[in-house]
């Protein structure tokens, strides 16, 4: 992995960042483990807090992962997963590779139920995770209303994966009027990170999906992407894509 850095214009963390992308390219293979922290700042001469930055960056560009009990090891290739609306995202069952986990009914999070309209009312909340090579690369929550979903009865499935199915194929039923998205850079917090297989704090990206009939906002999305696997693109302008996310097959994981 070559010498030690030369001074260079750049800010030292963005040079050694291109380095050692250069080695992953010539010197590593796929799934392969990483030396440590210690051996790495000492090959290049650098404090292990600009190794962290530039160690940051390249996993953040998908070309590196950590994992519990593993290491840094060197990321697969990248393939599209479009992030799309309610019937094309697979709300209505399993598709698209997400499975359904647990439902509850329950009182909303502070921050959902503002962007609910803030009343006090319980909702139905949803989790599922989704795969790709059968391992997580995404998770996410769904917040339904109990008054989106009036003919939903408790008695049809009482809990677990068959209750989530059920609220998730009421959802597919409303005659929704329209959505909109917000994306963010953010840490996995300790329940997102175990169900990715990722270690607290490392990056995501966390989608919000807002579901409208008519002026209402009658439900609302977080789902929260492995930001090693997964980066942003744009559609076309009036092709309504919107945001696509594209993770990586994880064979090598």
């Amino acid at each position: 992995m070559g010498t030690r850095l030369e001074t260079v214009p750049e800010p030292k963390h963005r040079h050694l960042k291109t380095v050692i992308g250069e080695a992953l390219d010539s010197e590593f293979a796929i799934g392969q483990i990483l030396p440590n922290e210690r051996e790495l700042a000492a090959r290049f001469g650098v404090a292990r807090a600009t190794l962290r930055q530039a160690l940051e960056q390249l996993e953040l560009e998908g070309r590196l992962q950590r994992r519990r009990g593993v290491g840094t090891t060197v990321a697969p290739p990248r393939v599209g997963v479009a992030v799309g609306g309610r019937r094309q995202d697979g709300h209505g069952g399993t598709g698209d590779g997400w499975q359904p986990q647990d439902a509850h009914l329950a009182p909303a999070p502070a921050p959902v139920a503002a962007l609910l309209g803030g009343a006090e009312e319980p909702v139905h909340t949803v989790t599922r995770t989704r795969t790709d090579d059968g391992l997580p690369v995404a998770t996410e929550v769904l917040y339904l209303p109990a008054r989106s979903v009036p003919g939903l009865s408790a008695i049809d499935a009482p809990s677990g994966a068959a209750r989530a199915r059920a609220v998730l194929r009421e959802f597919q039923h409303l005659d929704l009027a329209g959505e909109d998205r917000s994306v963010e850079l953010g840490s996995a917090a300790a329940r997102d990170a175990k169900r990715l297989d990722r270690l607290p704090g490392s990056p995501v990206l966390v989608v919000t999906t807002r579901y409208f009939a008519g002026d209402e906002i009658v439900a609302v999305s977080v789902a929260t992407y492995r930001a090693d696997t997964c980066r942003l693109t744009f559609g076309d302008a009036g092709t309504g894509a919107g945001v696509e996310i594209d993770s990586a097959h994880r064979r090598a994981s």
